[in-house]
């Protein structure tokens, strides 16, 4: 399969206007930690889209996804008669969430399903209010980005199973286009904070992705507790490698077995908890970087967010790993401070779909050209602070949802205004 004409795509979530610091996730602790600061929508998404910029310069092909409309009137329509009532709902309604793409939803790619599509089941998010209002929006543009028959677009788990979409997901395999290995990994309930993904939400999406032995791997407690809300805050995969923290994982020597009796070519980067600790890789989002693939056999690389250069064991241990002569040739730090002050590094940011480009929407693909359509807009209606008190006083927000209205109308995508 090594003509193949699949390639991994990142879909970047373009930060909405709304963009701001509620601290409304229990368990990420930097969402919780900046909860009541002044954010900066613009710079934001202007951040966003100078890292796929970078990813465009590294001969990657890029994607992107929508900012949902916010605040959701709707949403909060269904729930009080006067959304003057809202209370502490009001901020979620305004939540720019949707920007996290890597939570719009869990893919698995042709070679890996019986009926050889790719499916896309879109994330229900349940487990946070904020983020559960999400996903009717975020599938109504899945059904019209993959919309070829090449795909298969599903509908929610329903609740109160919570899925949290590809950050809990892994894929291991021999390259891009080869069938691959996919890895769910859950949380149990029990500690200090929720447990995000549930098993019987993966076991839903694996059979209906029509998989055959998929591997179901447990979340650490130690790791949940730390503030790794996410698998993908403790570990990253692209082809046949698979980097994690040593304490990311329930039973690791039971799911590192399984996975090399299944791909006896898997190269298992372990960071030990004596060189990282769990504090420094969720303080530093070492984890949350996109592993990427470059072309032309450049090997591998590691788009990190900048903080990772400001934890000085985990820069240590990242120049020991590719001073050797291991898959991953490059680090390649990226400034999303903005989406990381609310708990969102680079991997966050982007949905990871292996596919023919062709089959793509082509009004979900971008060049630079169409980057700088999007930043134009940014910078002409983005608003440039938002404070917490703006958050209480803004109404409706009618800024935002014309903010919106000319990103659409600039991709031609007004039917989902």
């Amino acid at each position: 399969m090594t003509d193949s004409p699949l390639v991994e795509i990142n879909f970047d979530g373009i930060v909405g206007p709304t963009h701001n610091y509620a601290g409304l996730s229990l368990g990420n602790l930097a969402s919780k930690s900046n909860a009541g600061k002044a954010s900066r929508p613009r710079t934001a998404a202007l951040q966003g889209v100078a890292k796929m910029r970078a990813n465009l310069a590294l001969g990657l092909t890029q994607g992107i996804l929508l900012p949902h409309r916010r605040p959701d009137g709707e949403w909060l329509a269904s729930l009080f008669a006067d959304a003057a009532n809202a209370g502490a709902l009001w901020p979620a309604a305004t939540s720019a969430s949707a920007m996290w793409a890597a939570n719009a939803a869990t893919v698995s790619p042709a070679p890996d399903t019986r009926d050889g599509r790719c499916h896309l089941s879109v994330a229900n998010l349940v487990t946070m209010p904020h983020r559960s209002h999400e996903w009717p929006g975020t599938l109504a543009q899945l059904r019209l980005a993959f919309a070829d028959d090449a795909f298969a677009v599903h509908g929610p788990v329903p609740a109160p199973f919570g899925d949290e979409g590809a950050a809990n997901h892994m894929r291991l395999c021999e390259h891009h286009g080869a069938p691959g290995i996919e890895v769910f990994a859950y949380g149990e309930a029990g500690g200090p904070f929720p447990a995000r993904q549930h098993l019987q939400a993966s076991a839903v999406i694996a059979r209906s992705h029509r998989l055959d032995e998929p591997l179901f791997v447990r979340q650490s407690d130690e790791a949940i507790a730390a503030g790794a809300f996410h698998n993908d805050v403790v570990a990253v995969a692209n082809e046949r490698v698979l980097v994690a923290h040593e304490q990311a994982f329930a039973d690791k020597d039971m799911f590192f077995g399984r996975l090399r009796e299944r791909l006896p070519s898997v190269e298992i980067i372990e960071v030990p908890a004596e060189a990282v600790s769990l504090a420094d890789a969720i303080a530093s989002y070492l984890f949350n970087a996109q592993l990427v693939t470059l072309p032309d056999g450049g090997g591998m690389a590691l788009i990190l967010p900048s903080e990772a250069q400001g934890v000085g064991r985990v820069w240590q241990w990242l120049e020991t790993l590719i001073a050797g002569n291991g898959p991953v040739r490059r680090l390649i730090p990226v400034d999303v401070r903005e989406s990381m002050a609310n708990g969102g590094g680079p991997a966050c940011l982007r949905l990871r779909v292996v596919c023919d480009p062709t089959t793509v929407d082509p009004r979900f693909l971008v060049d630079d050209a169409r980057l700088d359509r999007i930043a134009a807009v940014i910078e002409a209606h983005w608003p440039e602070q938002v404070t917490p008190a703006e958050l209480d006083t803004l109404g409706a927000w009618p800024a935002a949802v014309a903010a919106r209205a000319a990103l659409l109308e600039v991709l031609d995508q007004a039917e989902l205004i």
